[in-house]
């Protein structure tokens, strides 16, 4: 009996016991394409859990400009981040001119996001430079939405003051007051087709505006992280026409000091579940695997990189 205890005992001891890691993504507002997209990750790479004791939860969030401050300060291991937001940080530019982030390291980038202007049809606003006099919803103070949108301004000859009232509402608060008169439209960068667009056409009139060509031109031009893109007609209610705009990628990013394994484990638990993961949400419905590295702006993390290369994509 002494014998078959203390073999019980040296073989608990000499198993290897590794403890649970957590991580969290940083992605946006529920009603967006950032919280699902968070969510569809943590769904393939939880489904890894007993093998690498890795455990991946989401975080709904202001958006790019809060995720990307808090994935610096450590709070976050991940977060999804515009691409131009991602292109400012690391080259330190823009809202990042005194505060470049060098340890910003991208792990994929994901669907491409299209600035949108949704109007009540009541407020007759039928091309850009209508919006004034307006009380229009920006975006989060701060946020990559608003920054967008003020460097369309910018380039349309539009200032905040031309407008009536300029407001910072949340995206799950914008369909709302649209549809209580709190405001005459707002602006969304998001992947389409999205449940906060569709929650506000289904319960209020709306209006989808396109931009002028001259302007997407000139800032695509200007930009080298914005595409001329467009809102095919029909993704949604009464909305019969394409509609043109512009965007950017959404991209996963870290920071460099996150465990490379981690990193690899994250993209492998993606790639190798590709077609699955495609079916989780309409805007992943034209993604490849080679155009999850196009619109990176900060260099690859080790991990991704080196995945990446095992399969292929990278040499």
């Amino acid at each position: 009996m002494k014998n078959i205890y203390k073999l019980a005992l040296i073989s608990i001891l000499s198993t290897p016991v590794f403890p649970s890691q957590f991580i969290t993504i940083g992605t946006g507002g529920v009603t967006g394409t950032y919280y699902p997209t968070g969510g569809a990750i943590c769904r393939f790479v939880n489904q890894y859990k007993k093998e690498s004791k890795i455990r991946c939860s989401v975080e709904s969030t202001d958006g790019s400009l809060y995720n990307l401050n808090t994935l610096k300060n450590g709070e976050l291991d991940f977060g999804i981040v515009q691409s131009d937001i991602v292109y400012q940080a690391s080259k330190g530019e823009g809202a990042f001119k005194n505060a470049k982030y060098p340890k910003l390291r991208s792990v994929m980038a994901i669907y491409p996001e299209l600035l949108t202007l949704v109007t009540n049809k009541d407020a007759n606003i039928n091309k850009l430079l209508d919006i004034k006099g307006k009380k229009i919803n920006l975006g989060n103070s701060g946020s990559g939405n608003e920054t967008t949108t003020l460097t369309l301004f910018s380039a349309s000859g539009i200032n905040k003051s031309d407008l009536k009232q300029a407001t910072t509402f949340g995206s799950s608060e914008m369909p709302d007051a649209l549809k209580n008169n709190q405001i005459d439209g707002y602006f969304y960068m998001v992947g389409h087709p999205t449940a906060n667009i569709k929650d506000a056409a289904n319960s209020t009139d709306v209006k989808i505006i396109p931009f002028d060509n001259d302007i997407l031109d000139s800032l695509v031009e200007k930009y080298p992280y914005f595409t001329k893109g467009f809102i095919q007609a029909g993704t949604y209610k009464d909305q019969s026409n394409d509609i043109a705009t512009f965007g950017v990628k959404a991209v996963l990013v870290t920071n460099e000091n996150v465990n490379e394994n981690v990193v690899y484990l994250l993209v492998k638990a993606i790639l190798e579940n590709f077609d699955e993961f495609k079916k989780l949400h309409p805007a992943y419905e034209n993604l490849t695997k080679e155009s999850l590295l196009n619109g990176l702006s900060a260099p690859l993390h080790d991990g991704a990189k080196k995945y990446f290369m095992e399969v292929g994509l990278i040499k």
